[in-house]
């Protein structure tokens, strides 16, 4: 009996060769939409739910020149957030996609550093898909804490 991942060949849908290419290139995609491509946002790990996305320093992005602004770092957790959901998907149950909610704390700031964000996946269901998300300033010291959810239809 084949592996419940191989490609049958009188299966409907994507094999896991596919599937792996697509979530590659959601990961490859996602840094050139004209926003994140305006952010600059790099992703230091792309693996199976679980995600480190990067923001390198501009001073242009922060409130005085040194620290991030909220909403930046807002858009940085959501974006780390969406890309831990994207990362393990199964594309044959769709592919229109939205934040539902997000919930940020924010503990600490970035002071002239990047800001790395680190999502996971905790639970997939049916359509929604919960992620936790940390950002942290690049010796480690958190800055936010985010919890999402997220629908992929």
């Amino acid at each position: 009996m084949p592996e419940a991942h191989a490609a049958r060949p009188d299966a409907a849908g994507l094999d896991e060769d596919q599937q792996r290419a697509r979530r590659l290139a959601i990961r490859d995609l996602m840094p050139t939409t004209p926003y994140l491509a305006g952010l600059g946002v790099l992703f230091d790990r792309y693996e199976p739910d679980d995600v480190v996305l990067r923001l390198p320093f501009r001073p242009d992005l922060t409130n005085d020149g040194a620290v991030y602004h909220g909403g930046v770092i807002a858009s940085a957790l959501d974006t780390a957030g969406a890309a831990a959901a994207w990362s393990n998907h199964d594309f044959d149950r769709g592919t229109k996609a939205a934040t539902v909610s997000m919930t940020v704390q924010y503990v600490g700031a970035a002071r002239r550093s990047d800001l790395l964000c680190r999502a996971r996946t905790v639970r997939r269901a049916r359509e929604l898909i919960f992620t936790e998300i940390t950002a942290t300033d690049a010796e480690g010291a958190v800055v936010a804490h985010a919890v999402q959810t997220y629908r992929i239809t």
